[in-house]
């Protein structure tokens, strides 16, 4: 595993030291907006600084998954069986234990909401033949596909690693490529709710659904204490779909703030207006003009 890190860092060139922001000096430690249907940058700041994804990779990990659907090399009643390396891992977690066996629908729902490290590894087993460090190379293969230059993925859970990091900029190609790539299971994200065995499990991210006609329908959620609070949002208005990143706030509920504002400010957005008069920063001197 070290070696294929090293590997990644080599061929993509990027400092791993780089220091963040302060959250002081802006609402969240960076963020990123995107024109989902084109892929433009409309806004954000301190978008290409690196930072530990948290659940924000169990993305990848579910692109895969839709990957192998849509192939159908796998179905949505295909069982994958738990391993004693996936009944070990850190919670959250179903608490499945090792034997047990989850439908790839239930897996899927329970990474959406749950977040459930447990079942991101049996995932990552089940889609690479039992060797989860082989799923990892399959995910930074698909990476570099998504042109994601700042992004190394060491786990498919985003369990605290400080090797494995990414930008918001990335995040947002990859929530993008979920939106545009897998619209037969790009709904999965939009559920607020998930039963099994008798449990009601909600989802983490609050702002899923409408508000001032926008629609949030996903993506997902992330936090380690490295990263601090981290989402990925997809929302639409009228025909115009946009996808906002903001990663490292300091509470979950300080970061929803900035993602609603972005996405207020993205869709209010006219031509010929500056993105200075779109992006209002705490800091201006982080800000990007695109």
């Amino acid at each position: 595993m070290r070696s294929l890190v090293l590997f990644f860092l080599l061929v993509w060139g990027f400092s791993v030291g780089a220091d963040a922001p302060k959250r002081s000096d802006t609402p969240v430690r960076a963020a990123f907006v995107m024109d989902a249907r084109t892929g433009r940058y409309i806004g954000g700041y301190n978008e290409d600084v690196q930072t530990q994804p948290a659940s924000l990779t169990k993305m990848m990990t579910l692109l895969l998954t839709f990957k192998a659907l849509k192939s159908r090399k796998i179905k949505l009643s295909s069982k994958l069986r738990i391993s004693k390396n996936a009944a070990s891992q850190q919670p959250c977690k179903l608490g499945l234990k090792v034997g047990e066996k989850i439908t790839v629908r239930n897996a899927i729902l329970a990474l959406v909401t749950k977040s459930a490290n447990d079942v991101a590894v049996a995932l990552g087993e089940f889609l690479a033949g039992g060797n989860e460090n082989t799923f990892v190379y399959l995910m930074n293969k698909e990476a570099r596909k998504l042109n994601m230059k700042s992004t190394v993925f060491v786990n498919p859970s985003g369990w605290k690693n400080p090797k494995q990091l990414t930008t918001a900029r990335d995040m947002a190609k990859l929530a993008r490529a979920l939106v545009r790539n897998y619209p037969r299971y790009y709904h999965f994200f939009a559920t607020k709710k998930f039963s099994y065995k008798k449990a009601s499990i909600k989802n983490h991210n609050k702002l899923l659904g409408s508000r001032n006609g926008i629609v949030v329908d996903g993506i997902k959620t992330g936090y380690v204490a490295a990263s601090g609070y981290n989402l990925a949002a997809s929302a639409k208005k009228g025909k115009r779909r946009l996808i906002v990143v903001a990663l490292g706030g300091e509470t979950a509920k300080q970061r929803d703030i900035e993602v609603d504002r972005l996405l207020k400010k993205g869709f209010s957005r006219k031509r010929g207006r500056s993105m200075s008069e779109i992006i209002v920063l705490r800091n201006k001197k982080s800000s990007r003009k695109g």
